[in-house]
């Protein structure tokens, strides 16, 4: 019942911005911490962003610091993943991913739920 769904993936070029959003349902949104992290081929998955229940607590990975910024709407049930100044190294498959409990918010473990994934690929 409980549905992640990711859009706004895309190609651009390096320099350029994308918007991520991640519509979520079957679950109370404002009850979970909500996650971006993404999947290069042949790497395992790493931390990108997270933000707590109510928005005011926000946390990056180093690599995207200055850069990305997520931020969510629980009128609407989605958190958005803004990107700017992206960087080849960028190309992935974002996931969005939500957390009833715990402050690990860094580890994939952490997670109760997945999305499908969106591609982001950035051209040089």
């Amino acid at each position: 019942q409980v549905q992640l769904v990711e859009s706004g993936g895309g190609l651009v070029q390096a320099g350029g911005s994308l918007r991520l959003s991640c519509a979520a349902s079957g679950l109370t949104f404002r009850s979970y911490t909500m996650g971006w992290f993404r999947q290069a081929p042949g790497k395992e998955r790493e931390f990108v962003a997270a933000i707590g229940w109510s928005g005011g607590l926000t946390y990056y990975a180093d690599s995207v610091q200055g850069r990305f910024t997520i931020s969510r709407d629980n009128s609407k049930n989605t958190v958005y993943l803004q990107m700017n100044s992206l960087k080849p190294e960028d190309t992935a498959v974002y996931y969005c991913a939500a957390a009833r409990y715990g402050s690990a918010w860094r580890t994939r473990e952490v997670y109760d739920y997945w999305g499908q994934g969106t591609q982001v690929t950035v051209s040089s």
